[in-house]
């Protein structure tokens, strides 16, 4: 049997005959317009515009005024809740005013849902696109999610993704009626990435593509024909590249959001209008306000700075970025946002690497007051937590919340339901002594003399007045009784989380896991003050005494 190339699975004969049909006979009743000589589907547009467009927001016809906005929501006091509960900062005396851009209200979910309807709406309207035909896309999830509605009208669509997505992301993909082909690579590396070339890697990645497409009914040869440029851009992993050579090979549609100048326009033209007449509303400008948002494709910032240089003559665009290694959805790190068309550094206010495993924590706090936000947000929401902690009096900002949390439900579970770590290095405490609110030595038969203190203190850059001393015979209580001591427990009154340290780490560690079960947060530092001491070349003896309390 014959396998159309040009419009995908084989299930869908009838779709392509009559695309065939309307093709020949353009003055049928199907609804075929010209535009510069090119065909235009006006049924697939007019169905496009009732269904999808009228739905999200845009700027009515006059060109005045944005409708069907997304909420700007005032989360200043949940901001300052969370800082002082989760992190121990206060910011009570801080001058701020958080608005959140919850696009996570849009239709699929997410603020990619404004592109790719702009540029669709685009494709159709010129004539690139027509009914029957395929999309082509290569999607860290949202994207992909948000071309899903086009099912609606009649139009599939395949997403190049990798298989380190997370469950959540690949079952709304599903719920889309989204046909995927999964790969063992990243989507994020930018084109062209500096790595060696792996020709092998690629040469077998090429081999499953080749075995997928035929599966969703797509003619393999056609790849086959075209598997030297197909093992070139596998080799450098350049997937955003693939899928438009799969979109050209077979004749179909790529969206080219990585390219495509309408992911930029979409947000210049719309969101920052849209932010700027919610405002207004509230009798505030944008023009006083710092906009932070995270990085994927570079269309909202490259847009929202565009208007805010056209508009207000100044940059206020912070890109926040997760530190280098780690996984955060749809969202890249600096280094792999380097060399895509939309990252523009100039245009911005400021760039930020935040550490996520830090922002886990907000974004847990503020799903459970009940805000729909996804990974991505809560990274963007630390963000501006640190700014406003260390960059002087206060500030205004509006934050882009780009998703929500569905997807991400199922990471969020298990992060609650992990048990907390019980035990850091003494470069872990260090570098994140400000998590803690007191340092607690804890020892049955020891205790450390004054110059013990001022090591510890001096180790870990704090003053020493935030060492407690307990008394050895309420450490023994702890631990042989399994019960906290009155002194100790007040000592505890307050604190978000503790150091624990004692000789060698080892009673710091079980009286770590005695005051997990009263749910009290405390870590142990490994090693002890006598890791501490051979660090420094000091005699253990110099530091500790018998305790005699």
């Amino acid at each position: 049997m014959r396998r159309f190339s040009c419009f995908g699975p084989l299930k869908h004969l009838k779709k392509v005959s009559a695309y065939f049909i309307r093709s020949f006979y353009p003055s049928s009743s199907e609804g075929k317009m010209e535009q510069n000589g090119t065909k235009i589907d006006s049924n697939l547009l007019e169905r496009f515009e009732r269904e999808i467009w009228s739905k999200i927001p845009h700027l009515e016809k006059n060109g005045t005024k944005v409708v069907n906005a997304t909420p700007l929501t005032d989360i200043t006091q949940d901001l300052k809740e969370c800082a002082k509960k989760e992190f121990n900062i206060n910011l009570d005396d801080k001058d701020l005013k958080i608005f959140g851009k919850f696009d996570s209200n849009l239709l699929a979910g997410s603020i990619k849902v404004r592109p790719a309807v702009n540029i669709i709406h685009d494709a159709i309207a010129t004539g690139k696109l027509k009914s029957g035909q395929t999309i082509f896309e290569a999607t860290s999830g949202n994207f992909g999610i948000a071309l899903g509605q086009l099912s609606k009208i009649g139009l599939d669509v395949v997403a190049l993704v990798s298989r380190k997505l997370q469950d959540g992301v690949f079952e709304e993909l599903r719920n889309e009626k989204i046909r995927i082909i999964n790969l063992d690579m990243d989507i994020c590396p930018a084109p062209g990435m500096k790595d060696s070339p792996n020709v092998l890697a690629a040469k077998a990645t090429a081999a499953n593509i080749k075995s997928q497409l035929s599966e969703l009914g797509f003619d393999p040869t056609i790849f086959e024909n075209a598997i030297t440029e197909a093992h070139e851009l596998l080799a450098k992993q350049d997937i955003i590249n693939l899928a438009k050579l799969l979109a050209k090979i077979y004749n179909c549609y790529c969206p080219e959001q990585y390219d495509n100048e309408s992911n930029i326009e979409i947000h210049r033209t719309v969101t920052a209008a849209e932010i700027d007449q919610q405002l207004h509303e509230k009798e505030l400008s944008l023009e006083d306000f710092r906009i932070v948002c995270t990085f994927g494709t570079g269309g909202t910032s490259g847009g929202l700075s565009r208007y805010m240089s056209e508009k207000y003559g100044k940059k206020a665009i912070h890109v926040v970025f997760p530190i280098a290694a780690q996984d955060v959805a749809g969202i890249r790190t600096k280094s792999k946002a380097e060399g895509l068309k939309f990252y523009e550094p100039q245009q911005y206010a400021g760039q930020h690497e935040v550490d996520f495993e830090q922002a886990k924590r907000l974004l847990k706090f503020f799903v459970d007051k009940g805000h729909d936000m996804g990974e991505s947000s809560a990274l963007a929401l630390y963000a501006v937590m640190q700014m406003a902690n260390f960059g002087g009096v206060g500030g205004k900002f509006v934050v882009i919340v780009a998703d929500g949390i569905q997807k991400y439900k199922k990471n969020l579970e298990s992060m609650a339901k992990k048990q907390s770590r019980t035990q850091v290095s003494l470069e872990e405490a260090v570098s994140s002594v400000g998590d803690y609110d007191k340092v607690i030595w804890i020892h049955t038969q020891y205790t450390p003399r004054e110059e013990g203190i001022e090591l510890l203190a001096k180790t870990l850059g704090i003053d020493k007045s935030k060492i407690i001393v307990p008394k050895a015979r309420d450490a023994e209580r702890l631990l042989m009784a399994q019960q906290i001591p009155e002194d100790l427990n007040k000592a505890l009154e307050g604190s978000h989380k503790s150091l624990l340290v004692c000789m060698a780490g080892y009673t710091s560690l079980n009286a770590v896991q005695v005051f997990g079960k009263k749910g009290i947060a405390t870590e142990s530092l490994t090693g002890g003050i006598s890791g501490i001491s051979q660090g420094k070349g000091k005699q253990i003896a110099d530091l500790i005494k018998i305790a005699t309390e």
